[in-house]
């Protein structure tokens, strides 16, 4: 079952390179691109903050979630720095993409190459409750590879 699609206005900017698309027919984020007049690199274990072009107006109730590109992870240890950047449907400047060289080697990313992705999801807003204490559960207070093998030693 495919949910009826949410509009997502989208305002190009003098300097943007390419228009947010699918690159598949299943894919789940638009991949977002370099606009750039120049090649930017990124050093390694350096972090560069990326213009794409663009801004949007993401509907209320909704939210837009900037996402590294698993290729440019895996290939070269390009992933963003906050790891998923939420883009609140009230905010109106450009959409960056604040990313973080990983790898051993420098990366250059050319004018209009798929830097990061964004996906549109829903938002649950809730009420906040204050209380004395929480609920128990069996798990408790444990943490940190609490429910398997403890992956940290103090």
């Amino acid at each position: 079952m495919q949910n009826a699609p949410v509009s997502l206005k989208i305002e190009k900017l003098a300097h943007c390179k390419g228009m947010p698309q699918y690159a598949s027919g299943g894919a789940a984020g638009l991949d977002l691109c370099l606009a750039s007049e120049t090649p930017v690199t990124v050093k390694a274990g350096d972090r560069a903050k990326l213009p794409t072009g663009i801004k949007v107006e993401i509907p209320q109730g909704f939210e837009g979630q900037v996402r590294p590109r698993s290729g440019l992870a895996a290939n070269y240890g390009i992933s963003l720095t906050n790891c998923i950047g939420t883009v609140d449907c009230d905010y109106r400047g450009e959409v960056m993409a604040l990313i973080i060289n990983h790898g051993h080697e420098d990366y250059t990313f050319q004018p209009g190459d798929r830097i990061a992705q964004l996906v549109i999801t829903p938002v649950i807003t809730v009420s906040i409750q204050e209380v004395d204490n929480v609920g128990e559960t069996a798990r408790g207070e444990g943490g940190f590879g609490s429910t398997g093998k403890n992956l940290l030693s103090v």
